[in-house]
């Protein structure tokens, strides 16, 4: 019986949370990478270099980065539904903006602006997760969300592709409509938002007495046997000072160097074989389609071994061969073949490795330490996609960038290593 209405909560929760923070992660990705496809023709209009470009893609992660803990500890205090659509609604309104850029400064400004709007989101909604899904089922619904990423890249990019080939209307050019057309989901969903999510499991109407009960007292004894074996992570400071999330930190700064590295740059490194925008953006499209499947086929084996390192290692190693074999390869066929490498290693990392903070975090701390892992990592979102302009600009192509993105990703996997011990593995393995 037990087993029964376990099944019927995890259903429930799957099919009432899942697609609805899928969407909004889909519209946030999209609101993040679309400058990749803006470029094309953003660039030269503004007088970008490479270097400049890389610049402001990436300095969107330094606002990201001063905003993250203080939005999610401001989440942890009001609750998901309101920050969440207050989130949503004003990263709609700078990314709208970012139309209006004039030049240089303009830009690197929204694009700040843009990282200081958004900050919360992502570890926002992992911590709402971790308050749902029992300890078993958390690397899967971390998958499913996360898989928007991908997704959104996959749907996104033949979208943006086609509005960049709009000729000028009402005085705006192709890439300005890209970024108007792009924001107006987000604020859209803002509003949804509110009437959509629930706060807390206590407060579902949607779920029946005894399953209400039993997931309430099932989180219950998850977050009371870690803050047991890890009181000292339990308080926000102590979060912030546990070595624990700073390598976590460092680990994550190294996929994030690689995924932004791809949501970027990608649509430039692929339009350089001379394809249309339209052309470029299926093509770009073709990796995020298998990331997706690798994404949820791999956190599914993570969970039924109870295993995050190697499910972690793996794919980071093979997201660094695939980013070597892109800076190697001459034709367009080995590029996108090595694209689709790099996608599925990166996308098959991040659910077991977000599936690993709640296991010696809880409460205050978990808000806490889940977003200074997010927003430190997230740093890398910076230092990949300068690095490959600024190396362009240097060497007068990608492979020189591509290089040291890789090794970031090697450096990702030995702190894995480094640190998987048994305390990283789920409570269901170590019964």
């Amino acid at each position: 019986m037990n087993n029964e209405l376990q099944a019927r909560v995890v259903r429930k929760l799957t099919w009432r949370i899942l697609p609805f923070v899928m969407l909004l992660y889909f519209v946030s990705f999209l609101d993040r990478v679309n400058v990749g496809f803006a470029a094309i023709t953003m660039n030269k209009d503004l007088g970008l270099t490479p270097t400049m470009f890389g610049l402001g893609g990436g300095i969107f992660f330094l606002g990201y980065f001063l905003f993250e803990v203080p939005s999610n500890l401001i989440l942890n205090k009001v609750g998901a539904r309101i920050w969440i659509a207050r989130v949503m609604v004003t990263w709609g309104l700078v990314s709208a903006a970012s139309a209006f850029v004039a030049g240089p400064t303009s830009f690197y400004t929204l694009r700040f602006l843009l990282g200081v709007a958004e900050a919360g989101f992502f570890p926002g909604i992992i911590l709402y997760l971790s308050q749902w899904f029992p300890a078993r089922q958390r690397a899967v619904a971390a998958a499913a969300f996360m898989a928007a990423a991908p997704l959104s890249t996959a749907i996104g990019s033949p979208i943006s592709g086609a509005i960049m080939q709009m000729p000028a209307l009402f005085g705006l050019k192709d890439w300005q409509w890209l970024f108007v057309i792009e924001a107006i989901p987000a604020v859209l969903l803002g509003f949804v938002v509110l009437k959509a999510l629930t706060d807390s499991p206590d407060k579902a109407r949607w779920l029946a007495a005894d399953e209400k009960a039993w997931l309430i007292a099932t989180l219950r004894e998850e977050r009371m046997g870690r803050e047991s074996q890890a009181g000292h992570a339990a308080g926000a400071l102590a979060a912030l000072l546990d070595s624990r999330v700073w390598i976590m930190s460092m680990i994550y700064f190294g996929t994030s160097a690689g995924l932004y590295t791809l949501g970027l740059w990608a649509p430039l490194i692929i339009r350089q074989f001379g394809f249309s925008a339209l052309g470029t953006g299926a093509l770009n499209a073709i990796p995020s389609v298998l990331a997706v499947l690798g994404m949820v086929v791999w956190a599914r084996h993570s969970d039924r071994r109870g295993e995050r390192t190697w499910h972690v290692v793996i794919p980071c190693v093979a997201a660094a061969i695939g980013l070597a074999w892109a800076g190697l390869a001459d034709t367009a066929v080995g590029v996108v073949l090595a694209l689709v490498v790099v996608n599925v290693g990166i996308s098959a990392a991040k659910a077991p490795l977000w599936a690993m903070p709640s296991t010696f975090l809880s409460g205050a701390g978990a808000a806490a330490g889940i977003a200074m892992i997010n927003s430190i990592g997230n740093l890398g979102g910076f230092v990949g996609p300068f690095a490959i302009g600024w190396l362009k600009s240097v060497t007068g192509g990608y492979a020189a960038g591509l290089y040291v993105v890789a090794a970031s990703l090697v450096v990702s996997a030995l702190l894995t290593l480094a640190v998987g011990r048994r305390g990283y593995r789920t409570a269901h393995a170590a019964q």
